[in-house]
């Protein structure tokens, strides 16, 4: 008999974290293939994670609402359906576990055996202290200089400072401007934004784990990708009307509705093989040509925030294939039925902003692709023709935004000129 560790899987090329929402099951449970052991989520996805073997769990590592890096090992179970269960197996048990590793207790050693010097002062009164990996690790993601955990009493072994204690000290830092920077205070950053506390008048509602990693991804994205968004507008009168001669027909055949996204994406693939620069990322001073087009799609859950599953090797598809499968993941999404491969190898995105009403918009990049595209709502507009004769049209938005490092205006133009004649000038009957 085996027993099988179960990891933190990786939900996208991106993603680096996954947060532990829900345990299906206990320590000293059994559990057969493929039956549900956890929910996670990241900023991508929600997703139920299956068991890859039969057998009994033995240990659970963290404990419900904890981020763990992708590839850490969360579970184990034995296939010995007989096999013992040790206190220390429990989820809450473990708990503690990420802050007192042998590495730290060496360190705890360490300094004991300096507080045992009769000639040195407090480190305390000094301002040094020593301070876990993990300490300092959280104290880096919170942007906080260790010198102001100085004068904290900490409930640690010999007084030093645990998670807990950094994380009731971050409850009362309040937003006061870091002081006491290297460069002698030239570097001192000012917060412009007040510190709340809860009152009639104001609520405060904290950021649930896929709301901190979707704003730390869009502003890292930012920061990697300077942006730069085209804008045009598509006569999409011609589209509109076949579709309406069709789409009844084709939801009989299919059992789902024919989407202006399935045209969109179809014109997006059309233009990707026309333009490989499009179609590519950035590493380092290189730049990755992706030779398969994988057209993400984002799709909105409910409760759930914006995912993006990805349609692999679209540029193999008709119109019908693409929606097929498109419509085979929405599913999937809607049901918290992805699965890790349904979340990778995105090679470009498209986002339809027009499902809720909005003319147009500029997305973020999705890293670490170099390019996303979005459409506005279709609506009636005057327009006037090339014989200057005027005539109402049903007009589209659409906003190509990419990444200038490797993609200039032209470039980045072009492609966008070349959905836009797609669209405009495309037969779907023939396509399906």
């Amino acid at each position: 008999m085996a027993r099988i560790e179960v990891v933190m899987p990786q939900m996208g090329e991106s993603i680096t974290t996954g947060t532990i929402t829900k345990w299906h099951k206990n320590v000293g449970d059994t559990i057969e293939i493929d039956e549900i052991l956890l929910e996670i989520s990241t900023d991508k996805v929600e997703s139920e994670i299956p068991s890859p073997s039969e057998g009994k769990i033995v240990e659970l590592l963290y404990p419900e609402g904890d981020t763990i890096d992708v590839g850490k090992l969360i579970a184990v179970i034995d296939e010995d359906m007989d096999a013992e269960v040790s206190e220390s197996g429990s989820s809450n048990k473990k708990e503690a576990k990420s802050e007192d590793s042998p590495k730290e207790e060496k360190e705890d050693k360490k300094e004991e055996s300096v507080k045992a010097k009769p000639a040195a002062k407090s480190e305390k009164s000094e301002g040094r202290r020593f301070y876990t990996p993990l300490v300092k690790k959280l104290a880096g993601d919170n942007d906080v200089d260790l010198s102001e955990l100085a004068d904290i009493d900490g409930s640690g072994a010999g007084g030093r400072v645990n998670k807990e204690d950094f994380e009731n000290f971050l409850k009362t830092r309040g937003s006061a401007p870091k002081q006491g920077s290297k460069s002698g205070g030239a570097n001192v950053q000012f917060s412009t934004v007040p510190a709340y506390t809860s009152s009639e008048k104001v609520e405060i509602v904290p950021m649930n784990n896929m709301r901190k990693a979707i704003a730390k991804n869009m502003q890292a994205s930012k920061l990697t990708s300077p942006h730069v968004n085209s804008i045009v507008d598509i006569d999409m009168t011609n589209l509109v009307k076949i579709r309406n001669g069709i789409k009844d027909k084709f939801k009989k055949e299919e059992g789902f509705s024919l989407t202006y996204s399935h045209f969109v994406m179809y014109a997006l693939i059309q233009a990707l093989k026309e333009f490989p620069t499009v179609n590519a990322s950035v590493d380092g001073d290189n730049i990755i040509l992706k030779k398969d087009i994988n057209i993400g799609c984002a799709v909105a859950v409910p409760g759930s925030g914006l995912i993006v599953p990805v349609i692999k090797g679209a540029d193999n598809l008709n119109l019908t294939g693409l929606a097929r499968s498109l419509n085979e993941l929405v599913i999937k999404a809607r049901n918290k039925k992805l699965t890790m491969d349904d979340m990778s190898q995105g090679t470009y995105t498209f986002t339809n902003n027009g499902s809720f009403g909005v003319i147009a918009a500029t997305p973020v990049i999705l890293q670490p692709q170099v390019g996303i595209f979005c459409v506005g709502t279709i609506k009636k507009s005057v327009e006037v023709m090339p014989d200057n004769s005027m005539a109402i049209r049903d007009i589209m938005y659409a906003t190509h935004t990419y990444d200038h490092r490797i993609i200039d205006g032209e470039v980045g133009s072009k492609f966008l000129m070349h959905v836009k004649n797609t669209l405009e000038t495309m037969d779907p009957t023939e396509l399906l």
